[in-house]
């Protein structure tokens, strides 16, 4: 499969993912989700490596371990967010990691221990991303929404740290099913400490299907988007990712009703193109270095 439908289809998991996460927020607490969404991934990983010949064994815990914690921190704050918000903005929110991770990039040429100049470029790209991030936080967030709109806002700038380690952890020899792996186990320990707290609720038929499709498409979204980055061009990839905020609109629009104003559109595609843009920007930097 070609690596732009590869992307299209890991970008469809990941926005139905989201629908079935925010479907079954109603019946179970974010802990919940995320320890089965971590145990679905954990054993899916750990029946398919050994029969590709991979192993789970590694002498990079401790890194794992603050890849870890830092992605089960945004995961749990985006599945919070996604609760309480529509579906689309809140998909949008967390495909600020792109431009965040540009942030980052900006204050660290800031930094006085920091050589080098300030790219203008990369500075406009930060502050269109956040005016669009204003654009669609305002017409769709009432006052009650602003916690799970800083949740949203908080589990981009965790994610994108959180790719910056995974980055980290490949340069160091790991392959992405071992990171995945430990992820996963990552979450499921965050969730069950969650649930000694929040408790255990009912399962039905309906929230078992929702909790096994949101661990099952999280897996095989992740899986898809691997292997089209191993295969594709990197920009051209980060462009057709952010179809999955389409989708989430789409899906968004069907199933809750969710409301879209021009004011929204136009700040998601401001979001977008700022990340295409950073994503250009450092990808031209790191060639460059």
């Amino acid at each position: 499969m070609p690596a732009p439908l590869l992307i299209l289809c890991a970008s469809l998991c990941f926005a139905t993912m989201g629908l079935c996460i925010k479907l079954a927020s109603a019946q179970y607490a974010t802990a919940e989700i995320v320890f089965y969404r971590g145990l679905v991934g954990a054993v899916a990983i750990a029946v398919m490596a050994p029969l590709r010949g991979g192993t789970l064994r590694t002498r990079l815990l401790a890194q794992h371990g603050k890849r870890s914690l830092t992605g089960v921190c945004a995961l749990s704050l985006w599945f919070h967010a996604l609760a309480g918000l529509p579906l689309a903005t809140a998909m949008t929110l967390n495909y600020m990691s792109s431009v965040w991770m540009a942030a980052f990039l900006v204050l660290g040429v800031l930094l006085p221990s920091a050589k080098g100049r300030v790219d203008a470029r990369l500075v406009t790209a930060v502050l269109a991303g956040f005016a669009g991030v204003v654009l669609v936080l305002q017409p769709t967030i009432t006052r009650e929404q602003l916690g799970y709109g800083l949740a949203g806002l908080v589990s981009g700038v965790l994610a994108a740290s959180a790719y910056l380690q995974v980055q980290a952890l490949g340069r160091a020899g790991e392959p992405e099913y071992r990171v995945v792996f430990y992820f996963s186990l990552g979450g499921m320990a965050a969730g069950a400490l969650g649930m000694a707290f929040t408790g255990l609720h009912a399962h039905d038929a309906r929230g078992l299907v929702l909790l096994l499709a949101t661990g099952a498409l999280a897996t095989l979204g992740q899986m898809l988007m691997t292997r089209a980055y191993a295969i594709g061009r990197t920009l051209s990839n980060a462009s057709l990712q952010y179809s999955g905020i389409v989708f989430s609109v789409v899906l968004g629009t069907l199933v809750f009703g969710d409301p879209l104003t021009l004011t929204a559109l136009a700040g998601i595609a401001l979001i977008v193109a700022a990340g295409l843009a950073a994503t250009w920007l450092r990808s031209r930097g790191a060639a460059a270095g």
